[in-house]
């Protein structure tokens, strides 16, 4: 047996797989969460930029 058809074959499943797994999620509505979860490492955790210090003493002593 040729080894070639089998794999064709395993692949279109994994394929049909994947899409109807796809579907499932899309209409469960998942998708809308995962644009709000990839965006959050960049949200500030303190409110301050990026590289500012709150700290005063650090700030005076950049010379």
């Amino acid at each position: 047996m040729s080894i070639v058809p089998l794999l064709l074959f395993c692949s279109l499943l994994l394929v049909a797989g994947s899409i109807v797994l796809f579907v499932v999620s899309a209409r469960q509505g998942d998708c809308h969460e995962s644009d709000r979860m990839c965006l959050l490492p960049l949200e500030d955790d303190h409110g301050t930029a990026a590289g500012a210090s709150s700290d005063p003493v650090i700030q005076g002593s950049e010379k």
